[in-house]
């Protein structure tokens, strides 16, 4: 009975031991901070305490560097509340009783210290209102620091942790990026007061740039200003086109300050690298007034047939095209938009009548446009100048061969000649100039030098059939060919290459026609 009396004492005294072991084992002080950073010259409280009990006394700890060892930085502190001034991490816990009995060390607080040190925060570049699809770059800049190395803290607080840059560059800036920027550095546990604040807008439209005009018609020899823009944005560039009319390309136009040309302007604002470009503004019409003040349309001078295409134009008096034009027929406005020609693809009778176009207020005197109707009968003029130069060039180049041939025999009749056969008075007259032929008829030689070959007309004696009685002479002639004669000159040889005419005796009802070939020979 003793003995187990002793037992459950033994028992009792060793399980209330080990039950006190285990309540010290888990109690552990509490800190709290009314403040964990510490402004700049200012301080922060801090409190120590244990629950539930009473009689405590604390230790404080503080750890100034971050990768150091905690020390102790006071002890037995009766109030268990500490008031500091410097960074660090702090921590604390209770003792009581002897031999002293301590708690576990209480959860560590990091106290940060504020220098009196103030960033400046720059937004490169320097454009409050942004758009979704540019780039943009903060940058916090510490001057005055001394000797820590900072990281840099943003707000709104895009990264967890400090970064070791100074600059945020924001890519193609959504929407999130809107609202107030800022930041601080920080040095392990320093910290830097907040810098400037920016505030930074992002817009998810696409601008548009905008042009304006001082007139929109340039005087005679004179000139008139552009200005381009985009509204509420800064920084930007602009490029500018013109074009001649809005079926004609643009072209990159430089000095928009300074205009002196008619046509359609319009610009557009670019800014950044890598470079972002609004949309191009609406056009605006500048017209230019010519110093000869006269415009003139241009239509056909001919009548025009049904069906075919017509072009009609406006010019100046130096020829050059007008743009944004308006044309009218028989005083009716044909088209409002304004434009550079007017094309008709295939006239009709209805299309006939006066024409005229205005431009830049200036009116060009009216012109008259006929329409013939088409028929089967009316050819092109091409095709018919082709057809008579078909029918007509044949004919006349066998007239002209034939007038050739007529001109070349006409040059060789001129080189002949024939002298009449006359009778002999005498006949002594009749010997004298006899060569071989019979002596009681006359003959008369005579020729024409015509190179080696000559032609001889002959005149023959003809014994009529019949009375011979009335002792005329009739001849006859006849042409016979010649042949070279040998140079031979004697007294009754005739001259060198010469025409003779032969007589011979002929009818009476012959002789004229015979004298006619002698005639012609002539």
């Amino acid at each position: 009975m003793g003995h187990s009396f002793l037992c459950v004492l033994g028992v009792f005294f060793l399980s209330s031991l080990l039950c006190r072991y285990t309540e010290a084992d888990k109690l552990r002080a509490t800190l709290t901070a009314e403040e964990t950073i510490i402004p700049a010259g200012g301080s922060v409280t801090l409190s120590c305490s244990v629950e539930a009990s009473a009689g405590w006394k604390f230790d404080w700890f503080r750890r100034g560097l971050v990768y150091s060892v905690s020390q102790i930085i006071k002890d037995n502190d009766l109030n268990g509340v500490l008031r500091v001034t410097e960074g660090g991490l702090y921590s604390c816990r209770g003792r009581r009783g002897d031999p002293v009995f301590h708690t576990e060390t209480s959860i560590k607080i990091t106290i940060e210290k504020t220098v009196s040190i103030k960033p400046s925060m720059i937004l490169r570049p320097n454009w409050p209102l942004i758009y979704s699809s540019e780039t943009v770059t903060l940058r916090c800049q510490i001057l005055g620091g001394g000797g820590p190395r900072w990281l840099y803290e943003w707000s709104p607080n895009t990264f967890k942790k400090a970064a070791t840059s100074s600059e945020y560059r924001i890519i193609r800036a959504p929407g999130s990026d809107s609202g107030e920027h800022s930041c601080r550095g920080r040095s392990g546990y320093l910290l830097t007061n907040w810098s400037n604040v920016i505030k930074l807008t992002v817009s998810p439209d696409e601008p548009r740039a905008s042009v304006r005009a001082d007139k929109t018609i340039i005087p005679a020899g004179g000139r008139i200003t552009l200005s381009c823009s985009v509204d509420t944005s800064d920084g930007w560039s602009f490029d500018w086109f013109r074009r001649e009319s809005k079926s004609s390309q643009y072209v990159k136009y430089n000095n928009p300050d300074s205009v002196s040309e008619g046509g359609l302007y319009s610009c557009r604002g670019g800014r950044g690298d890598p470079g972002f470009y609004t949309q191009n503004s609406t056009e605006v019409t500048i017209e230019e007034t010519y110093k000869d003040d006269g415009i003139i349309l241009e239509s056909p001078v001919h009548p025009v047939t049904e069906g075919d295409p017509v072009t009609l134009s406006c010019r100046t008096k130096q020829q050059k095209l007008l743009s944004s034009v308006f044309f009218y027929h028989n005083n009716t406005l044909l088209q409002n938009d304004g434009r550079e020609e007017l094309k008709i693809s295939a006239v009709s009778k209805s299309d006939e009548g006066f024409y005229r176009c205005e431009h830049s207020g200036q009116e060009s005197p009216q012109s008259w446009m006929s329409v013939q109707v088409r028929t089967a009968a009316v050819s092109s003029p091409v095709s018919s100048l082709f057809l008579v130069l078909l029918i007509v060039g044949p004919v006349v180049g066998v007239l002209l061969i034939i007038l050739l041939i007529l001109l070349w025999r006409c040059r060789q009749s001129k080189d002949l000649f024939c002298i009449r056969p006359k009778q002999s008075e005498s006949s002594s007259q009749s010997s004298t100039t006899n060569h071989g032929v019979n002596q009681t008829e006359s003959h008369v030689y005579s020729s024409v030098l015509h190179g080696d070959v000559s032609l001889y007309e002959s005149i023959k004696p003809h014994k009529a059939a019949g009375n011979d009685a009335d002792g005329s002479r009739n001849v006859k002639y006849s042409l016979s060919e010649l042949r070279h004669l040998q140079k031979k000159k004697g007294a009754h040889e005739p001259e060198e290459d010469h025409v003779y005419c032969n007589v011979e005796k002929l009818t009476a009802e012959k002789k004229e026609f015979r004298s006619n070939i002698c005639n012609s020979l002539l």
